[in-house]
């Protein structure tokens, strides 16, 4: 199958990849068309302009960074909506706010055009191993077309309903969880490095014992290692995750109180220099408020 893929950041990249190692034809763009240089010797097609991969293929997929650069890339000049065809469907699985979450969709839907969005949870050595897990909302026959290709990037396919932002929700949901681990994992590594204890015995009883999820053995090696600086996703877009969960709790009257504590441990990482550090330097602000070295 002729897919297209725009942006090749830390997690677009090897997704990307899993789809030209399927065996399917691919067409690329990224604002920086050097970080297509494997994909292109591996006989992917590098096109300048979203708009002309998407008038090329079928199914055209997105990771962007944010709102404005998934705004841009979708409507803007020379965007993907600019070069699709009837029966193409743009398939955008960045981590955008409900606002952004809601244009997609409506804007897609003004144009007669189909969209689903289908966001992913995992690192980048994840996503290079297939082993994302994929949250998908959008019509059910858009849907069942994608599969095939959405099981390139791993093997556990939500269907989260027929509107594309349910999915936007999921996935801001459950970054929100991660985060919240996160700060679990580091008040009590800190509480039992105080009283003298090796967070590394933690970690241990902790993965060998009933707390043995991804997010506990992921995060934490990372946390016990101080392995904060080759980011998988940095202090700045856990606080963009946060502030956007926080928006939604707002959309939909609900009270998130939790969400605060984390915005502000990331705004502290964030003040003391640690902005572009993976989001699991949050250990060493509590470190510090413990006053340990």
């Amino acid at each position: 199958m002729k897919v297209g893929f725009i942006g090749l950041g830390a997690m677009g990249h090897p997704m990307a990849k899993r789809l030209l190692d399927a065996g399917h034809c691919l067409i690329v763009y990224n604002r920086t068309a050097s970080k297509a240089d494997d994909l292109v010797a591996r006989g992917a097609t590098l096109r300048e302009t979203p708009d002309a991969v998407a008038w090329e293929v079928d199914i055209v997929f997105s990771m962007m960074f944010d709102d404005a650069t998934t705004e841009e890339t979708t409507f803007g000049k020379d965007g993907i909506a600019a070069g699709m065809s009837a029966k193409a469907i743009h398939v955008c699985c960045s981590t955008v706010s409900l606002d952004q979450a809601r244009r997609l969709r409506d804007g897609h839907a003004e144009r007669g055009q189909t969209y689903v969005s289908a966001n992913v949870l995992g690192r980048p050595p994840a996503a290079e191993a297939g082993e994302l897990f994929v949250m998908a909302a959008g019509a059910q026959d858009a849907l069942e077309r994608l599969e095939p290709l959405l099981k390139c990037f791993g093997p556990h396919i939500f269907q989260m309903g027929d509107d594309p932002v349910q999915a936007n929700l999921a996935k801001l949901s459950l970054n929100f969880m991660i985060y919240s681990t996160i700060e679990q994992m580091a008040e009590v590594f800190a509480l039992n490095e105080k009283a003298g204890t090796d967070p590394r015995v933690i970690f241990e009883v902790m993965t060998g014992s009933f707390y043995n999820a991804p997010v506990h053995k992921n995060y934490g090696k990372l946390m016990v290692e101080h392995d904060y600086d080759y980011p998988g996703a940095p202090v700045t877009l856990g606080l963009k995750d946060v502030k956007m969960f926080m928006e939604a709790g707002g959309d939909y009257g609900v009270p998130l109180p939790y969400a605060s504590v984390v915005r502000d441990r990331l705004l502290s990482a964030v003040s003391a220099g640690d902005a572009d550090r993976d989001f699991v330097v949050l250990l060493e602000r509590v470190r510090q408020e413990s006053g340990l070295k």
